[in-house]
């Protein structure tokens, strides 16, 4: 047949469909003729129920559904004549005024853009690398000696500090009336590991047990606590109890209780150092991924389906929904999250698929077997059993396509840096974990 598409404004186009009424007629009485054989209604017995009352009961939606089908094969079919590759569902309505015997249609819809991609060798992307230095093994050291750390009470004239565990009763007022979460009685928190606000633990540090002090502290502007932010509180402290830490010596004892087979110092020092260099590896490839992404995009010229916008939009606000629920929200599947909070990350997300998708195709950078499996056995190898965790992926088609995803976006990310102008920048450990 033959199908003519109306350009309406940039991705939009329309079709008109011709469909002969005969076809959706008959197509619904063979359907009734179906259901009649199967339908079961008081007082027949099956297969007997007379048409008139099938057509009566069920005409309505056999014929709803019936147009739906043989309106969307024609759209299918024509899309596929004009060889339009269809972004989104297309907006269907009944035209008035067709021929004697015909139903007709017009099809609205988007199609998904051209996208034009510009000499990568002009973009320009900052790509970085880091080491594991002894001093990082050293701090981690510290982090799990002090997730084993013990306590014990200190003599009753010593002075909390740093590193100390208290036992504290507080009571907060805010132009003497005393406000929600403002009072508490046997609490504990460490001295000086930023549990507590800085005032607060200012305040405590250096106070001995069996001492009380009164203190104002006021709340920054952009405190958690909405009631108490930007004002300032009058707090009385009375401290109970001092409790000193003790942390592990780094020994073999030490080695062997973090699960070190060897048992060594050196073992564990280099258990340690092979984890963080695993975890520098993902963090500066994700973050040479980032780079080259934005290089990429910055390239592209497209326009955007509106349809695709939209559909990630929606996915957007679900997934805060959920987000939501997880939490323990209440009604959290009903709670009003404005869609345009969400506009511009999904304009950006559809932006860098279409454009992915392009670079993808023209240069034939789809994952490959090996690639996939190679990438779930770097995943698997953190685990204390990987053999589960490859096994756990391969159970799952779903958890396939992420990762055959993720060594996709990989490809492109190389193929970039491989094509950009690449500047080196050394990062040390503390600036790619965010810890400077």
């Amino acid at each position: 047949m033959t199908v003519t598409v109306e350009t309406l404004e940039k991705l939009e186009r329309k079709i008109t469909l011709t469909l002969p009424a005969d076809v959706i007629r008959n197509e619904v009485e063979s359907r009734l003729k179906r259901l009649a054989r199967q339908v079961k209604m008081d007082g027949f017995r099956p297969g007997k129920v007379p048409m008139n009352v099938v057509a009566q009961r069920y005409g309505y939606s056999v014929h709803y559904e019936v147009m739906n089908d043989k309106v969307g094969e024609a759209f299918a079919q024509a899309a596929n004549e004009a060889k339009l590759r269809v972004a989104g569902q297309p907006q269907i309505t009944e035209k008035e005024g067709a021929p004697e015997g015909q139903l007709s249609f017009d099809a609205v819809f988007e199609v998904y853009p051209e996208v034009k991609i510009a000499d990568l060798a002009t973009a320009e992307v900052e790509k970085v690398t880091a080491e594991v230095s002894d001093a990082a093994i050293d701090r981690t050291l510290d982090i799990l000696r002090k997730q084993r750390r013990t306590f014990a009470q200190r003599a009753k004239d010593e002075p909390a500090q740093d590193g100390d565990r208290v036992t504290i009763d507080f009571a907060g007022k805010i132009d003497g009336e005393a406000f929600e979460g403002g009072k508490a009685e046997g609490f504990q928190f460490l001295v000086g590991e930023g549990q507590m606000l800085k005032e607060f633990e200012d305040a405590v540090r250096g106070m001995k047990a069996g001492e009380s002090k009164t203190f104002p502290l006021a709340f920054p502007e952009d405190y958690h606590g909405k009631d108490v932010a930007g004002k300032t509180a009058d707090f009385l402290v009375t401290l109970h109890k001092i409790e000193a830490a003790h942390l592990p010596a780094v020994d073999e004892a030490l080695a062997k209780s973090l699960g070190v087979a060897e048992g060594t110092v050196e073992a564990l020092r280099a258990d340690i150092k092979k984890n963080l260099e695993r975890e520098v590896k993902f963090r500066v490839m994700a973050r040479n991924k980032q780079a080259a992404m934005d290089a990429l995009v910055a390239k592209a010229e497209l326009d955007l389906p509106k349809s695709v916008v939209q559909a990630e939009i929606d996915r957007l606000v679900e997934g805060a929904r959920a987000d939501l629920k997880q939490r323990g929200i209440k009604d959290a599947d009903k709670a009003p999250i404005p869609a345009e909070l969400f506009q511009e990350q999904a304009e950006r997300r559809v932006r860098l698929g279409l454009v992915v998708a392009e670079l993808v195709r023209t240069n034939e950078l789809h994952a490959k077997p090996e690639q996939i499996e190679s990438h779930i056995q770097e995943l698997a190898a953190s685990y204390e059993k990987p053999a589960d965790v490859v096994r756990w992926y391969h159970s799952d088609n779903r958890r396939m396509a992420e990762i055959e995803a993720v060594v996709i976006e990989n490809n492109v990310a190389e193929y970039v840096l491989s094509k950009a102008k690449v500047t080196d920048k050394t990062l040390s450990f503390e600036e790619l974990m965010g810890q400077a």
